[in-house]
């Protein structure tokens, strides 16, 4: 949705942009195609492999950005930090990098079987996928499948999970589907997404503490912004969309933002026959007033 986010943000000359989750840089070639030498773009990932992919592609337009090994969730500290008073513009795409799915080895795809590890930031001290798995309650993994991914066998596959590491460690993606497949059984096949969907996106939240994150971000974002910038956020499953909808709502009602779309931009068809992960996709945007 290259396109959209740059209309959302209606860029200016001479100003600040942010794009809280840079991946591998599609975003942020676009914005600096059109600010380069009259702008300047930041660019935060939690993730250093993508951080250096990205650098690499944004190499033409060196002066105009900076990098910053981080999550969007620290955007003001490092506008303090820097001595500015806010961006003209703040783009969160919620999505996962193709690099993250398809090169990383860390566990994000179930299509592959790689070490359960899925954290954003491999250097981190955070638990991995794996760990959780070998060392959460019964009553917690149930509640994470529950809640992150609106798993409907999520009891059944929290005591699957609990009895299965009494014998053998969780360790890979391939242990994780191969469960997952058998308390579903034949329905599986039939369902029109594979259930390690959800299974795999509530591990993932869990551990990277998305939700966390996200809601941290929407607590300070109007404060990051100057008066008339806008915030764009993509976001790609229902927890996500939730939270960001209620704060818009929460926002326009007290005086500090308005949205400027009342419903959520989606993927025209032509883009989702060219990316099929795009097909989840929902765009809203703000300004602040």
């Amino acid at each position: 949705m290259v396109r959209e986010v740059l209309a959302g943000l209606g860029l200016r000359p001479n100003r600040l942009y942010v794009d809280g989750t840079l991946g591998e840089g599609g975003h942020a070639v676009a914005i600096l195609s059109r600010i380069a030498g009259v702008g300047e773009l930041w660019g935060f990932d939690r993730d250093p492999m993508v951080l250096q992919t990205a650098a690499v592609r944004l190499a033409p337009f060196t002066s105009h950005f900076r990098l910053f090994h981080c999550s969007y969730g620290q955007v003001g500290r490092i506008l303090e930090e820097a001595g500015r008073r806010g961006a003209a513009g703040i783009l969160l795409d919620l999505g996962l990098s193709s690099f993250s799915l398809q090169s990383s080895g860390r566990g994000f795809s179930f299509q592959r079987d790689e070490p359960l590890d899925m954290r954003f930031n491999p250097e981190g001290d955070d638990p991995t996928g794996a760990q959780l798995l070998n060392t959460l309650p019964q009553k917690e993994l149930e509640r994470i499948f529950r809640e992150y991914g609106e798993e409907p066998r999520a009891r059944s596959l929290a005591r699957r999970i609990c009895e299965a590491r009494r014998q053998r460690p969780w360790r890979t993606t391939g242990q994780l589907v191969a469960l997952v497949s058998e308390v579903w059984g034949p329905r599986a096949s039939k369902s029109r997404t594979h259930p390690a969907t959800r299974v795999f996106q509530a591990l993932r939240i869990a551990v990277n503490r998305e939700l966390a994150e996200l809601a941290k971000f929407l607590d300070g974002a109007p404060d990051w912004l100057e008066p008339g910038g806008r915030l764009v956020i993509i976001s790609y499953h229902s927890l996500e969309d939730r939270l960001v909808k209620q704060q818009f709502l929460a926002w326009e009602k007290a005086g500090v933002m308005q949205r400027l779309t009342k419903k959520p931009l989606t993927p025209t068809p032509e883009e989702v026959r060219e990316n099929p992960r795009s097909r989840s996709a929902k765009l809203r945007l703000a300004e602040k007033i």
